[in-house]
Order: C-alpha cells, then sequence, then structure tokens
C-alpha cells in the first residue's frame, strides 16, 4: 500500500506513534522541500505547512507529491474555514489544524477523511471542540500554562487527546507527554531562523531526533 492511500485511522495511528507534529511558518516555498527532508531524517514525519505561507497549496502539493513515499504525513495549518480544507486536502493533506473550533472545518474535515485537530484554551473550548469532532484537540496557546495545566484538564477528563502547541522544545517534548498530551507541536523550536537562514539541515535534523527521543523516553519505549 502507497502511504498516499491509508486510511485515516492508519494516519492518525501513525501520526500518535511519532508524537510530534512539526508546524512550518515559512516566509516562501523556497526551504520548504530541504526543512522537511530534514525534519524526516530526525524521525519527525507530520510535517504541518500553515496558510500563512504564501503558496502553501503549492507547497503541500510538492511536499506530498515527493515525500509521502517516504512515510511523511503532511498537513495544513491556521485554516479558517470549510473551502480551506477543502483545497488543502485536494492538495494532499492528511490533516488539518486551526488555531480555534469551527465545527464547519471540523465537518469539511471529517468528511473528506482527514484527522481534525482544531485550537481551543479553556476546559469548556477543548470539551466543545472534542465532541464536535476533533481526533486531537490543539492547545493554544500553550506556552503559558506548561505541562501542569494538561494535568489539571486530564484529571476529571482523561478521554480527552490533547496537543501543545506553544512553549514546546526538543528537551521538554517529553514533559508534555509525562502530563497527558498524546502529542506536541512545535515549530520554531524544531526550525530556528539561523538554521534554516544558514542551510543548516543537520541542525534541524538533530533538534527533531531530540524531540522524538525525549517523547519516546516519555512513553518509557
Amino acid at each position: 500500500m502507497r502511504k498516499s492511500d491509508e486510511s485515516k485511522d492508519e494516519v492518525f495511528r501513525r501520526m500518535l506513534a511519532c508524537g510530534v507534529v512539526a508546524v512550518i511558518r515559512a516566509g516562501s516555498t523556497d526551504q520548504l522541500l530541504d526543512v522537511a527532508r530534514a525534519l524526516l531524517a530526525g524521525g519527525v514525519i507530520s510535517i504541518e505547512v500553515t496558510m500563512t505561507t504564501p503558496g502553501a497549496l503549492d507547497g503541500i502539493r510538492m511536499l506530498s507529491d515527493e515525500l509521502a513515499r517516504e512515510g511523511a504525513i503532511i498537513g495544513v495549518g491556521t485554516v479558517m474555514d470549510a473551502a480551506t480544507v477543502r483545497r488543502a486536502v485536494d492538495a494532499g493533506a492528511k490533516y488539518v489544524v486551526s488555531p480555534h473550533f469551527d465545527p464547519s472545518i471540523v465537518a469539511a474535515t471529517n468528511e473528506l477523511g482527514a484527522v481534525s485537530i482544531p485550537g481551543a484554551f479553556t476546559p469548556t473550548e477543548i470539551l466543545r471542540a472534542a465532541g464536535g469532532g476533533a481526533d486531537v484537540v490543539k492547545v493554544f496557546p500553550s506556552a503559558g500554562v506548561g505541562p501542569n495545566y494538561f494535568r489539571d484538564v486530564l484529571a476529571p477528563l482523561p478521554h480527552l487527546k490533547l496537543m501543545p502547541t506553544g512553549g514546546v522544545d526538543p528537551k521538554n517534548a517529553g514533559d508534555w507527554i509525562k502530563a497527558g498530551a498524546v502529542c506536541v507541536g512545535a515549530g520554531a523550536s524544531l526550525m530556528p531562523k539561523e538554521a534554516v537562514a544558514k542551510n543548516d539541515w543537520q541542525a534541524i535534523t538533530q533538534n527533531a531526533r531530540t524531540m522524538v527521543e525525549s517523547v519516546r523516553k516519555a512513553r518509557g519505549l
């Protein structure tokens, strides 16, 4: 079976098994392939291109065409409407991330067989997103609350699947997993602007490897 022919369940299983979602907010698509290859070399297979990236849909299509057979799972981020979901999935996105919960975005994502990851912050918002069809709820922004917030939320609500975005770096990723996160999202800490500017792909690969290892150790694997 080609990776591009995987079911949603299999895509979701592989995303959670890796435990790291890389969030690329780029100024152009020029270096997307190099960055993505560096992440993949470090073991990060879930690679999200945000819609704030100029030419994002073309970038998603390029990465899907080039890297899906190597095991990469390409997603789209910062999605603000259902129409964008359809265009992104058509371009090859296998998961859809937004900074907020919009029922129409989640519905379109589920209808098209992609993994749904809307954003929320408070317990009420998180529950609304989970009840509205989200596969994972992105807790955003998570930098200001830390892993203890996940422990507090999950204590009475252990069925929730949560992913922090913001405040996650290669060294502390495991702390979020220990607090109950099913995976973590990270951008600049994985792909520092300085490394991208210098084409230092090895630095990005090492960051990815460190973060994946942090998650693995936190799971006791």
